[in-house]
Parts: C-alpha cells; sequence; structure tokens
C-alpha cells in the first residue's frame, strides 16, 4: 500500500523575511510532525533539516558578515 503525505523531502527557497529559519515552518500542513529546530541558514545559504530532510536555500544566498 502507497501513502503519501505533505511531508516528503523538498526544497524551499526562503527570503531574508523568513529569518530566523525553523522547520517546520509555519506554512507546512503537518506542523507538529516533528520539533521546531533552528536552521542556521545565514553562513551558506542554504540549511538542511535534520528530521525531515527539507532543504532550504536562501534566496540571494548567504548574508555578508555573518559568521
Amino acid at each position: 500500500m502507497n501513502s503519501t503525505t505533505n511531508n516528503k523531502a523538498r526544497q524551499i527557497e526562503i527570503t531574508t523575511d523568513d529569518l530566523p529559519l525553523h522547520c517546520p515552518t509555519p506554512s507546512m500542513q503537518l506542523w507538529n510532525t516533528h520539533p521546531r529546530v533552528f536552521l542556521p541558514i545565514e553562513n551558506t545559504g542554504e540549511a538542511l533539516c535534520p528530521y525531515c530532510g527539507t532543504r532550504y536555500l536562501l534566496k540571494g544566498g548567504a548574508i555578508a558578515g555573518h559568521h
């Protein structure tokens, strides 16, 4: 039996307006599927959620001055 959910691994582009980044995001339908975890995306421009595997990309890339 093949069941599908809205929690498939995916890639989401975010902007600086979405910072600080945490997963799950408020827009995810199943918001309580794993504990909220804050993801450091400012330095590299991308982050991977260790719980659900969602990959986040920061539009415009890393933020200058963040180390």
